[in-house]
């Protein structure tokens, strides 16, 4: 069992799904990254409770929106529906357990940054604005680099046996476009409001993120149509970079970019995987959501999963 990825407190969980007749001691042979995967109440008040601060009143309601609720109960459906289907399979579910609000794990950070704001329009930051304590910096960018070295090792890992990685996302209904500062909770707030909130753009129901800004194809292409083909047969809006482009600032384009077509990243939108979508509260994944959009993604990935030693 040395060398597989393991669970780290405050940092990932990692769960390892084997088809029933995987070997025992058999590595991933595909990995589902979560980088957004700090989406209970439980994981921000954990890390709250760790940091000195001061930070801005909110807080905590701008966490609720802005994580990726649905993602790690989409990959790990995803991954137990490919072990069913190829039961010698073994895919490694990476969820990352570092919220987004203080600091963003799917960016490629130095460990000589500093927080910052952004503008809207711009890719938020990889260190919040309201990280102000040096000693937060240093927990926080402690976190982060143990998750970097987890998922990248489980990365490097997959690749070398033949095997694909998704990066899996989830984001809100409505594009809302602000900047990132003190003034965050206020800010969505008004964006919210049932006057004001149907004016921003309803976003594809599945976006497949494949080209970086310059539309330079990083995905796996085999993948991308089988994942367009399945979604669209289940039923799905699906799009291409809609969102948005595989930025150079993330992880997720760093690991692309090294290896080329041998990933996909993807955003499904949170009210297909929640009982009901509620702004500003913890939310509750529904089973029967979460199982319909894992059955496609499932069947598009279930090929691309390596098997050979």
């Amino acid at each position: 069992m040395d060398g597989l990825p393991r669970s780290i407190p405050g940092v990932c969980d990692v769960e390892l799904v084997r088809g029933a007749a995987a070997r025992a001691d058999a590595p991933p042979g595909a990995l589902l990254e979560v980088a957004h995967g700090a989406t209970r109440a439980a994981d921000f008040d954990e890390l709250a409770s760790a940091l000195r601060g001061p930070f801005p009143p909110g807080l905590r309601e701008f966490f609720f929106v802005n994580t990726d609720v649905g993602a790690p109960e989409l990959s790990s459906a995803v991954a137990r529906e490919v072990a069913l289907a190829r039961p010698e399979c073994v895919l490694a579910v990476v969820r990352c357990r570092v919220p987004r609000t203080f600091l963003d794990c799917n960016r490629r950070i130095a460990r000589d940054t500093l927080a910052r704001s952004s503008a809207a329009g711009e890719m938020t930051p990889g260190l919040q604005p309201w990280v102000q304590d040096e000693r937060d910096r240093e927990l926080l960018l402690e976190r982060y680099f143990a998750y970097r070295e987890t998922v990248s090792r489980a990365f490097e890992s997959v690749r070398a046996r033949g095997g694909s990685t998704l990066f899996v996302h989830t984001y809100a209904p409505r594009s809302i476009d602000m900047a990132i500062d003190e003034h965050i909770a206020q800010s969505l707030r008004a964006a919210y409001a049932p006057e004001r909130i149907g004016s921003w753009p309803l976003r594809p129901e599945v976006d497949l993120i494949t080209a970086d800004p310059e539309g330079v194809e990083l995905a796996l292409p085999e993948l991308v149509v089988r994942a367009e083909r399945e979604f669209t047969g289940a039923g799905f809006e699906v799009s291409r970079n809609s969102a948005y482009p595989l930025h150079p600032v993330t992880l997720a384009h760093e690991f692309a970019a090294q290896r080329p077509a041998s990933a996909l990243c993807l955003e499904v939108r949170r009210d297909l995987l929640v009982r009901e979508f509620v702004p500003f509260v913890e939310l509750a994944t529904d089973a029967e959501r979460v199982s319909r959009a894992a059955a496609p993604l499932a069947r598009a990935f279930a090929p691309f999963v390596a098997t050979r030693a």
